[in-house]
């Protein structure tokens, strides 16, 4: 009974294997510039993710079988409404939070500090203002936050004033959630440029990007219930 099991199962992983490779082939024949990094079955019977190699970094595409079908867009869980290509690209670009030089950032803590994430903002970027309406109603959190003035660079020195202020974290705050310059001079030694060079190195191609504990990350921000649950589950996983 046991090597009869061991032989189906065997063969429905060849069967999947031989699909894949098909799925593979089909697209490379029909788009030639097409970097598939990986293809693998989804839990829709039938269609398979694709995993491509795109400018912005990783990106998934839907195909069947036969590669003639493909679709660009995002696979839903109806019964959950969990978003299955979402979470799965935050496993796909995920990096290890404790490499990430935090050194850089401006720490901003509220009540314990137990949960910790860390964030790629550009203080006049209007969903980075969104989000830090959502944000400041979380509790119990670490956030640091790496300076990323990519949306206005001529603003800059702002988040350059930011560094150089007494108390960074209020400063930002100000910044970011008031729309309030700081009043230090921009003319301190600061990591900007750093921080610049760090976020093209990491793929970070949007603000707010978000990086959980766990090394998850997440593009754009999110209500503040469902980050305090993002927050705990990347702290149970880590």
């Amino acid at each position: 009974m046991k090597r009869l099991l061991a032989l189906g199962a065997a063969l429905f992983a060849l069967g999947a294997s031989a699909d894949e490779a098909q799925v593979r082939r089909a697209l490379e024949a029909r788009f030639g510039g097409m970097k598939i990094e990986g293809v693998q079955p989804t839990p829709v019977p039938g269609l398979y993710e694709v995993r491509v190699s795109g400018r912005e970094g990783p990106q998934i595409l839907y195909s069947d079988a036969q590669g003639n079908h493909v679709l660009d867009g995002s696979l839903y869980d109806a019964r959950s409404g969990r978003n299955l290509t979402e979470e799965r690209l935050r496993r796909l670009t995920a990096i290890e939070f404790d490499a990430l030089p935090l050194a850089l950032a401006v720490k901003v803590q509220r009540g314990s500090g137990r949960r910790v994430m860390a964030i790629f903002s550009d203080p006049y970027c209007p969903a980075c203002q969104r989000f830090e309406k959502e944000l400041v109603q979380v509790e119990d959190v670490t956030v640091y936050y790496f300076m990323y003035p990519v949306i206005r660079p001529e603003l800059a020195s702002h988040s350059k004033s930011v560094w150089c202020s007494a108390d960074r974290g209020k400063a930002w705050l100000d910044l970011a959630l008031r729309g309030k310059p700081p009043s230090a001079s921009p003319a301190c030694d600061t990591p900007i440029d750093k921080v610049l060079e760090l976020g093209k190195q990491l793929g970070v191609n949007s603000t707010p990007t978000l990086i959980l504990a766990n090394g998850e990350r997440v593009r754009g921000g999110m209500p503040a219930e469902q980050l305090r649950a993002a927050l705990d589950g990347a702290s149970r996983k880590k």
